[in-house]
């Protein structure tokens, strides 16, 4: 059937095939590993990870026009749910995926800060595709303009390397920016906290005023709010982005101790 992409899902498949065959690659694939697609389109990348041999691959497409088109390309080599990827719950996660996704733009930040956020998903690996400026956001080092929530919460769990930049001419219809490629490898040991809420909550009342002294939000969140600075070593001077992701992670500690 002919599919014309739908604007209001951000669709923007990825066409290079040199491309598609490297991000395969990256997951290193083995036949026993679990494979997750997410917005998988007309199946182009599918394609090559069905020739990575993986026994257990499942696409999730949230249009139903493309659903049909996969089910007759694939005929039964992959499990197709058509489902919006931020309506699946936590239970669906059950197994250690090697997760691939061309995110839609529109919800890429939503996606990952919720897998980030949820005490019980684990991957062995994502490789995700996301618009450059927000992978800028991803990777971006303290103290840069770039440096935000999504850094904090992406680099609590994750060791994120960034793969390469994709021209617009990569992808069909071709996007007015440059795409990003990234990897994300779970930490192993990661900083523990008893609310992954409470460190959303804390990243979303510092940057939502990211040009201001963070003193305002310490006198608010502590009672001993200098003494807890000095504690973390963080200066009342200091703005969102001067704070370190494990400095964010010992204020949410800090607060967690005080509500015990």
């Amino acid at each position: 059937m002919q599919f014309r992409p739908k604007k209001s899902l951000g669709q923007n498949f990825l066409v290079d095939e040199n491309i598609l065959k490297k991000i395969v690659d990256i997951g290193d694939i083995n036949k026993n590993d679990k494979i997750l697609e997410i917005g998988p389109g007309t199946g182009n990348l599918t394609k090559y990870i069905i020739n990575a041999k993986s026994k257990n691959i499942t696409v999730v497409e949230k249009d139903i026009d493309l659903v049909k088109i996969l089910k007759d390309r694939f005929k039964g080599k992959v499990k197709i749910i058509n489902c919006d990827v931020l309506k699946l719950s936590e239970n669906f996660y059950i197994d250690e995926f090697i997760v691939y996704g061309n995110l839609p733009y529109n919800i890429s930040t939503q996606i990952l800060a919720y897998w980030c956020l949820s005490k019980n998903i684990k991957f062995k690996k994502l490789i995700l595709l996301f618009q450059k400026e927000v992978a800028d956001r991803i990777i971006a080092r303290v103290n840069t303009k770039n440096y935000s929530r999504i850094t904090i919460l992406a680099n609590w769990k994750f060791h994120i390397k960034k793969i390469l930049d994709l021209n617009p001419e990569c992808f069909s219809p071709r996007p007015k920016i440059k795409s990003t490629l990234l990897e994300f490898t779970p930490k192993k040991n990661i900083i523990e906290i008893n609310s992954p809420k409470n460190l959303e909550n804390i990243t979303k009342i510092f940057f939502n005023q990211r040009r201001k002294m963070v003193k305002k939000n310490f006198i608010k969140l502590f009672k001993n709010f200098d003494d807890v600075s000095k504690k973390i070593g963080i200066k009342l001077s200091d703005r969102p982005q001067n704070i370190s992701v494990e400095k964010f992670l010992m204020i949410v500690k800090k607060l967690e101790d005080g509500l015990k």
